[in-house]
């Protein structure tokens, strides 16, 4: 059996696979609902053979929310329409994760897919950022209210109640999204984080409020359920959060009780990413190094035998694919002929005349 088709155990759920899905924004939701566009688009990675198929960015807060259009789970009605979602990803054999999102500075904007860019003005339903600092991201809205006490601790409680709200809905893995420029990794870059209080400063300061998220989802959740974070190893910009940063936290993140960092960069500020083939990979394979903590490798990603080779050369212990699966949803059918994989168990029954 190839790695990449060998099952992986994360406290009490077991991938088929370690073939991940990541998460990828469609923009597409009205009022945080998803709907039989997200049942599609994630119900095909199931019936594709991943392993693991994790939601787009899913907000805690209405505010929180990256567009107008974005998924949450802040309520009920959001908490039963993912609920359907769930249900079929499990029937095809596949694990249902979320990620869990706050999107700070770089909420309230257009989607761009109607030509609109920037911050969403107030008279299409945008609203005021909040962030650590008063600094916006360039080219969005100028105006972030920085979070006073009172506002970390709200975003703290509603990381948790999601937690509780995505369990309910059937969910087997959490994620809480800590890369990109969103608001924990704001908190976590001094390129961003500009406070002079508990929450600024010096590293144990900057990292406070992840590890209170971190605190918060952990003790709400039973013991078996799954805890993923999404980290962005470097900010790419000399001062900013680094790759030393990132194995020095995750340490930390090992010690709260988080079984996996799911390893990105950049997003933050605007910087020069020297982007080609498995570029990210090399963060992966610090972490888990050094930190000792299991690691899922992304971006560009796009070959069998590449994906194998990451796996086997120690640099992670799940590859996330994310464009490569919009392009081919099957990609996990598709891999697991070349790299040798001759049984049809990943192929649904429905479509097993196609297996070779």
């Amino acid at each position: 059996m190839s790695l990449l088709f060998s099952p992986i155990t994360l406290r009490d759920v077991t991938a088929r696979n370690r073939v991940w899905v990541s998460p990828m924004c469609q923009y597409s939701a009205i009022d945080g609902m998803p709907d039989d566009w997200h049942l599609v688009h994630l119900g095909s990675f199931a019936r594709g053979g991943a392993g693991l198929v994790f939601t787009e960015a899913t907000a805690v807060v209405p505010e929180g929310r990256i567009t107008p259009e974005d998924t949450g789970i802040w309520n009920d009605e959001q908490q039963a329409a993912w609920a359907r979602i769930v249900d079929f990803v499990h029937s095809q054999g596949a694990v249902a994760g979320i990620q869990l999102a706050h999107a700070g500075r770089k909420a309230s904007t257009y989607s761009g897919f109607t030509g609109e860019r920037g911050g969403v003005a107030d008279a299409d339903g945008g609203w005021r950022p909040a962030a650590p600092s008063a600094d916006p991201f360039p080219g969005l809205r100028p105006d972030p209210e920085p979070l006073d006490r009172a506002g970390i601790e709200r975003v703290v409680t509603a990381f948790g109640d999601a937690a509780e709200r995505a369990l309910a809905a059937g969910f087997d893995v959490l994620e809480l999204h800590a890369a990109h420029g969103y608001l924990l990794h704001e908190f976590l870059s001094p390129l961003s984080n500009h406070r002079d209080d508990e929450y600024g400063g010096s590293f144990d300061n900057r990292v406070r409020l992840v590890l209170e998220v971190v605190r918060e989802v952990r003790g709400r959740v039973p013991a078996g359920v799954p805890l993923v974070l999404r980290v962005s190893a470097t900010d790419w910009v000399d001062g900013g959060w680094s790759a030393d940063d990132t194995v020095r936290l995750a340490g930390l993140l090992r010690d709260e009780g988080v079984d996996l960092v799911d390893t990105s960069t950049g997003g933050n500020v605007l910087a020069e990413i020297p982007v080609e083939a498995g570029y990210q990979v090399p963060f992966a394979a610090r972490v888990r190094s050094e930190a000792g903590l299991p690691t899922g490798a992304v971006g560009m990603i796009t070959e069998p035998k590449q994906a194998e080779e990451i796996l086997a050369e120690g640099s992670a212990d799940v590859v996330l694919l994310a464009r490569e699966l919009l392009r081919e949803p099957h990609w996990p059918l598709r891999a697991a002929d070349e790299l040798g994989e001759t049984g049809t168990d990943l192929w649904p029954v429905q479509y097993r005349r196609a297996a070779r």
